[in-house]
């Protein structure tokens, strides 16, 4: 859906009246336009009915991920962030600047997100087995940055590097049910493709949105999604095959390497419910060694954000990968480009 009708600035952490697993929160991805390294995702979320907020960043480095988590209550929650995250909405829906102070992890940055195609704006509504339904509005975009990000002392300017932002803002409980999670932000350098896509456990489509998103403002919704992936035992992904339907009658076929590892999203947070924190502020943070040791299957989330190089047998791109695979010993996963 291509309008600007979602409300780009997050909510008010005092703001009443709202349900209790209510949530409003960003995620933005920054890595280069022609290698998968170094790559950083930051996140930070506001639960006005819990009294919190929460954010994080996930750095890949070398054959390392780098991870910073941090939790805030409502009195040490500002209107630009909280811990060593501040934020600041330029202009909705077209530029953010996202700035990190040092931290335990040695990654910091002051950049400016610039918007490079229209946002693709939908609501989701996926049913669960157990709880309350999911329900909330979501937004994603293709954008490029300027500034720099200091890795160990270390400066790297990223100006024209790729990043998919992420805006999602309601009630969100998806336990239960889904086999298969796929969010796709495959960039090139006139478009980026992006869709949502969620599969239940007995292989049934619960929910596909999302569009070929142009430079030129052009987005065209997605109608169907083939996929083939590549799995090993610890349900890591190490290559997907794509084919993508658009509502114009495109037919994109992309293949996905997965190899360079590493975006588990378990470092950010991710697979823990949100709370209000014990303290008025805290961070924390740990390293995951990236030499098959730390696997989606070992990790509290199978969530995994892998920044991959993408192809068409015309074009070479990167982007992230956003996948997951239920760990029910009762699923196996099964293609669907088989299935034509």
């Amino acid at each position: 859906m291509a309008d600007n009708t979602f409300r780009d600035p997050l909510v008010g952490i005092d703001t009443a009246g709202l349900p209790e697993r209510f949530f409003d929160r960003f995620m933005f991805n920054m890595h280069p336009t022609d290698t998968t390294a170094p790559a950083v995702i930051t996140g930070f979320g506001v639960y006005p009915a819990r009294g919190g907020a929460d954010g994080y960043v996930i750095a890949t480095v070398g054959r390392e991920q780098r991870n910073l988590r941090f939790t805030a209550t409502a009195e040490r929650v500002r209107t630009d962030g909280a811990g060593p995250l501040r934020f600041d909405v330029l202009e909705p829906h077209r530029q953010w600047r996202l700035r990190m102070a040092p931290n335990d992890i040695s990654v910091e940055f002051d950049v400016t997100w610039c918007a490079r195609t229209a946002p693709w704006i939908d609501g989701v509504t996926v049913a669960n087995r157990a709880g309350d339904a999911t329900a909330f509005e979501h937004l994603f975009q293709s954008g490029r940055y300027t500034g720099w990000l200091r890795i160990d002392g270390i400066e790297h300017r990223v100006d024209g590097w790729y990043g998919q932002r992420d805006r999602s803002r309601g009630v969100r409980n998806m336990a239960g049910g889904q086999g298969l999670h796929l969010w796709l932000q495959a960039q090139f350098p006139a478009f980026c493709v992006g869709l949502l896509l969620v599969e239940s456990r007995s292989h049934e489509r619960l929910l596909i949105t999302g569009a070929v998103m142009h430079e030129n403002g052009n987005l065209d919704a997605v109608r169907e999604v083939r996929h083939d992936l590549t799995f090993d035992t610890g349900l890591d992904l190490s290559a997907a095959e794509l084919e993508i339907e658009t509502v114009s009658g495109e037919m994109l076929r992309l293949h996905a390497d997965g190899s360079a590892g590493g975006g588990y999203m378990a470092g950010g947070g991710y697979g823990r419910s949100h709370r209000v924190p014990v303290h008025s502020e805290h961070v924390e943070s740990d390293r995951y060694p990236l030499d098959g040791t730390v696997t989606p299957r070992s990790l509290v989330t199978a969530l995994t954000d892998r920044v991959c190089v993408f192809s068409t047998p015309e074009l070479t791109g990167t982007g992230v990968l956003e996948f997951a695979v239920t760990r029910s010993p009762d699923y196996r996963y099964r293609p669907t480009i088989a299935d034509r």
